[in-house]
């Protein structure tokens, strides 16, 4: 390995490290200064600690280290090297910062003084330190790992078994709160799930533009030579005739996409287009996330 190589290498190491400790620390402080004062139970390992904290006489950091590091070593148990060193920093360092704002603030109380709007702002914040730990192909452990075992042996896929165990928790708050902060709890639940996609996919959401055209050379020419966008060539068998044409496909950008279909309509308003909603595509060969189709519409 090169000199060039390794301090690439380090460099990595670096930026994957700082985006994961910033992203912990917006994670920490989400929890800490918005879901404390509510007491609620938001889909996260966090929220069942507040709930134990009620009958079990330790802090809400005590046991999120302790909730955590249990299920790293189950994690691995079941999972080996699938838990690799992003998830054990981060699963460390969430209770540490938490711990760290416990001391410094140990009578802290609601900035907003409304239970609602500190749901709110907790889901915003904790919504977009999530998205950068994604996005750095990392994340915050907890009830990641109990959705990883309902997908292994109850073969639930994960995005429902996320949805079960954050459900699960809400519900648990039933014990120990009274029917404001369960109603809360789930309802948080939900619109964390939502807010979290949009942090995800929505700020990548692209168009998978499909077309049959006959002047599909006028069409591909302006993707390619005017909005420098790329464009595949498929060959297409109508189903009732056996009419082979060709179908011109290229994923673009919401904005570009308007500027296609103007294009389109106007070249040959007879062309059958195709639109599907794309919110991932990952170049594994040069190991970039981008877009992949999610569901579909016809124009």
């Amino acid at each position: 390995m090169t000199r060039a190589d390794k301090s690439l290498n380090l460099y990595l190491v670096f930026k994957d490290i700082f985006l994961m400790t910033v992203a912990t620390i917006i994670i920490a402080s989400a929890v800490f200064f918005f879901l404390y004062p509510t007491q609620a139970s938001v889909s996260s390992i966090v929220g069942l600690a507040i709930i134990l904290s009620h009958v079990i006489d330790l802090s809400v950091a005590q046991i999120t280290m302790i909730l955590n590091v249990v299920l790293l070593i189950i994690g691995f148990t079941l999972f080996g090297k699938e838990f690799g060193a992003k998830t054990i920093y981060t699963s460390v360092l969430l209770p540490v910062v938490l711990g760290i704002y416990e001391k410094v603030f140990p009578n802290y109380k609601s900035i907003t003084g409304d239970s609602i709007l500190d749901i709110t702002a907790y889901i915003l914040l904790v919504s977009f330190g999530a998205a950068i730990l994604f996005n750095d192909n990392a994340s915050s452990g907890g009830l990641d790992i109990v959705a990883k075992i309902l997908n292994r042996y109850l073969h639930i896929e994960l995005g429902r078994a996320m949805s079960i165990a954050g459900i699960c928790v809400a519900l648990s708050s039933v014990f120990v709160s009274n029917s404001k902060i369960v109603v809360l709890s789930l309802i948080g639940t939900y619109f964390n799930g939502i807010v979290l996609d949009y942090f995800i996919f929505g700020q990548n959401i692209r168009r998978r533009v499909c077309i049959i055209s006959d002047k599909k050379d006028e069409i591909k020419n302006f993707i390619v030579n005017e909005m420098n966008c790329g464009a595949t060539i498929y060959k297409a068998v109508g189903a009732y005739n056996g009419e082979s044409r060709d179908e011109l496909i290229s994923i673009v950008t919401k904005h570009d996409y308007q500027i296609l279909i103007n294009f389109i309509a106007k070249t040959d308003p007879s062309a059958f287009v195709t639109v599907y909603t794309v919110s991932e595509v990952y170049d594994t060969h040069r190991h970039q996330r981008f877009n992949v189709p999610r569901k579909s519409s016809e124009k």
